[in-house]
């Protein structure tokens, strides 16, 4: 059984795009990308999902609390889930908030931090994950979250390519979205059904070449 641990934010959670901050839906396990990309790979997988809405790389959230912090929780995840065989990691959207100040160049930094901590982190005697990091496509200024967003579209258009380098500099599997997919309208942020089938299909196949 190979075991696939999700690491991401709201869009690895699952969360339709809102219309405003009470619109909250999540996709059910079928149409949310990890269960597509299980879908896809079959019963000798097992998948665990760590979507967390508002997560971000690396950042203490001002507004929403330091529980935000993708790296803060990561080596306990990592642990409460050992022994794992794929870690994907799938964060950078949140780091645009305009909250947070920090440049495409920092925040696929960040990533890369991300990354270490996964390989630095013993997994009891067994081997070390291998990684896939996904760079999420660009968002646009839209909807109630525009604001909250303000400046990171330009930025978001930059981070693909940070992040190819920053995965390359650091031998780590790298798959970018922007071609595959892309944000909702609706709130500039989140994907619709389709774009999760799209993702789902897209992941399983970089799955497969890393294991093969």
């Amino acid at each position: 059984m190979i075991r696939i641990l999700c690491y991401g934010d709201s869009n690895t959670h699952g969360t339709a795009p809102m219309r405003d901050e009470n619109d909250v839906v999540r996709f059910d396990a079928k149409t949310r990308w990890p269960g597509v990309m299980h879908a896809h790979l079959g019963q000798n997988f097992e998948l665990i999902e760590e979507g967390h809405p508002g997560r971000t790389t690396v950042h203490d959230d001002p507004v929403e609390g330091p529980h935000k912090n993708g790296r803060s929780h990561l080596r306990a995840t990592l642990e409460s889930h050992w022994p794992l065989d794929v870690v994907i990691i799938s964060l950078g959207t949140n780091d645009l908030k305009s909250r947070h100040g920090v440049s495409a160049y920092d925040i696929a930094s960040s990533i890369g931090t991300l990354v270490d901590l996964v390989r630095a982190t013993p997994m009891r005697g067994g081997p070390t994950p291998k990684i896939l990091v996904l760079a999420p496509p660009p968002i646009i200024e839209a909807g109630w979250l525009a604001d909250m967003f303000a400046g990171g579209q330009a930025k978001s258009e930059l981070l693909g390519a940070y992040v190819a380098r920053m995965a390359a500099g650091r031998q780590t599997a790298f798959l970018d979205l922007a071609p595959l997919a892309k944000s909702s309208p609706i709130d500039g942020i989140h994907f619709d059904e389709s774009t999760h089938r799209v993702i789902g299909k897209a992941v399983a196949e970089a799955v497969e070449q890393l294991i093969a």
